[in-house]
């Protein structure tokens, strides 16, 4: 077992550091990025997904820390982004042993990064990588942690897409308003519930047959569609990217249908400059790392013991953070990720500054 670190890319990206970790016994190969520590120890969860290439668990692991330290920073925490990657099969690859090899590599970063659930990674993973690393979050309620972290992910997507509705149309409720989810996973399957109860009409999609399975049983009055380019071309008001990222590129913003974008997925945007081509085709879209703060809200609350109340309570503020970024993105006349990077990058700085007096 190993540990050492890489400086390639960093300095382009602007990383504070990544590291490479190896432990041959188990299998386990892993990238641990944190892109700042300005507001404090960088949070944010571990991916465990079967990439192509190296390069590939690298390239997402780089981009995913960075949105962290711009969520954290929206979110109103004083903590940084970090974020981590688990090359491999979370279905044929994941022992305990390997979690537990992992977690020990985290504890040797000594509180510099504290991990929680992702892709791949669920809250008993959390409780054995628990067993070896004090830095760990998303943990059970029987071992002490705030539990599933989507349910608050979903709020807070939620309430972005309220407050993207009021926008738009002048009122924050989606009744009558037809939403389409791509991705009935962990997250999707929650944000479906807000959107029936609040009377939208959803069309939904998922590459797994249980999850589209578990649509028909739990909510039948869901339309089902075989794919996403169906879903985006179909007549919505809005679009809830909820899997993968990427999802928001040069073939699917020309056809798509809704006015609006807002999603738990991260890295929605598969290039600089997808915003600008929303904005010209009319398309409001609410920057994934402000909306789905809420996941890691609630899992940052359990650091400082957990409460389910007051975590939601700040996951429902995400309705006011976003209002406020379109807002300012109207009065500066840029696209609202433009105007949540300006945001989060003053806060960076400003409270980040605060580091430089002396406490002795």
């Amino acid at each position: 077992m190993g540990v050492f670190v890489s400086s390639d890319g960093i300095d382009a990206a602007g990383h504070e550091q990544v590291v490479f970790c190896q432990d041959r016994h188990t299998g386990l190969k892993a990238i641990i990025s944190i892109y700042s520590t300005a507001l404090g120890p960088a949070l944010g969860g571990t991916r465990f997904y079967p990439y192509e290439s190296e390069e590939a668990a690298l390239t997402d692991v780089l981009n995913l820390s960075r949105g962290m330290a711009y969520k954290n920073a929206l979110a109103g925490l004083d903590l940084g982004g970090g974020k981590a990657v688990i090359w491999g099969d979370p279905a044929t690859g994941k022992s305990e042993a390997l979690l537990r090899a992992y977690g020990r590599f985290v504890e040797s970063l000594h509180g510099r990064y504290y991990t929680a659930c992702d892709v791949g990674t669920y809250v008993p993973d959390m409780d054995v990588i628990s067993r070896e690393t004090r830095y760990v979050t998303g943990r059970s309620l029987e071992h002490g942690g705030a539990g599933d972290s989507s349910v608050l992910t979903a709020w807070g997507v939620f309430q972005g897409m309220r407050a993207a509705a009021e926008h738009t149309w002048g009122s924050p409720a989606l009744a009558g308003r037809r939403v389409g989810v791509a991705g009935l996973g962990k997250v999707g399957k929650y944000l479906v519930g807000h959107l029936i109860e609040d009377g939208a009409s959803v069309v939904a999609t998922d590459v797994s047959p249980a999850a589209l399975e578990w649509a028909r049983t739990t909510y039948p009055q869901v339309d089902l569609v075989s794919d996403t380019p169906a879903l985006i071309t179909s007549d919505i008001d809005v679009y809830a990217p909820c899997a993968l990222g990427g999802a928001l590129d040069d073939d699917t913003v020309p056809v798509l249908r809704a006015k609006i974008v807002t999603g738990a997925a991260n890295n929605q945007l598969a290039h600089p400059g997808i915003e600008k081509l929303l904005e010209e085709r009319g398309i409001l879209y609410t920057p994934d790392y402000v909306v789905n703060a809420g996941g890691v809200i609630q899992v940052a609350d359990e650091i400082e013991g957990f409460n389910f109340e007051r975590a939601k309570l700040r996951a429902t503020k995400i309705y006011d953070t976003t209002g406020q970024i379109l807002r300012l993105a109207d009065d500066e006349g840029v696209p609202p990720a433009v105007a949540a990077d300006r945001l989060a990058e003053r806060r960076m700085a400003e409270v980040g500054r605060l580091r430089s007096i002396y406490l002795g």
